[in-house]
């Protein structure tokens, strides 16, 4: 999925660094899941991922699905939810998917593909600007997912066939969104910071997410 434009967010107005409620970790407690850190191959953190990502999202009706090729998002019907589907069983890829998502206002979620439209690999880098400057946010999200799981977090430039640079300025913006999570300035997707809190409880013995563990070179 790469998106090209703007779009509407379903925000909250809580900073990131939250307690964790009692009800939700009452919520997980519920289920039988296997602990994170037993988990030693990508398959089963990815398919621990799925179990956990689908208990903690039931009530919006989506699921996350593996898919053999591209990710893709499939609206809900009046027979099936909404499907998130990441490309070739990745994990990050899930990920990045996710973060798509939990940007996307609830308009979006009525459409397929989240209502984007795409522009292949090969951009030029009038292209390349755009399609740097929409993908920040997510690409923050994304990266604050995968450290709450452990999870080294790298970029996408995504073209591999045009005219990318060397990516520093995009390194610099999604590091400056990251801060501006923390301090604030921006507000968190609601649905990303739902996900955050449930990672932490899970696989960081509920301690939050803090900004110090975020610098600038962790993304060269």
């Amino acid at each position: 999925m790469h998106q090209l434009q703007p779009q509407p967010e379903v925000t909250t107005s809580l900073q990131l660094n939250y307690p964790s409620s009692s009800n939700l970790t009452d919520h997980l407690d519920r289920v039988q899941l296997a602990p994170w850190v037993n988990l030693q191959t990508e398959a089963q953190q990815v398919d621990w991922l799925i179990l956990h990502f689908n208990h903690w999202f039931s009530h919006l009706n989506v699921t996350l699905v593996k898919g053999d090729f591209e990710p893709e998002y499939f609206p809900a019907t009046s027979t099936s939810s909404a499907k998130i589907q990441f490309a070739h069983g990745f994990f990050n890829s899930a990920l990045h998917e996710i973060s798509h998502w939990t940007i996307a206002g609830e308009k979006r979620r009525l459409l397929p593909d989240l209502g984007y439209w795409y522009a292949p690999d090969g951009r030029t880098a009038e292209q390349q600007a755009l399609f740097e400057q929409v993908e920040i946010k997510p690409q923050a999200i994304e990266w604050l997912f995968a450290h709450a799981f452990g999870r080294k977090f790298r970029v996408s430039l995504d073209n591999l066939t045009g005219d990318s640079g060397d990516g520093t300025s995009f390194k610099d913006n999604v590091f400056a969104q990251v801060q501006r999570y923390f301090n604030g300035e921006a507000k968190l997707p609601r649905d990303a910071k739902r996900f955050i809190e449930c990672i932490c409880i899970c696989c960081r013995e509920g301690k939050a997410l803090e900004l110090t563990e975020f610098t600038r070179e962790m993304l060269d």
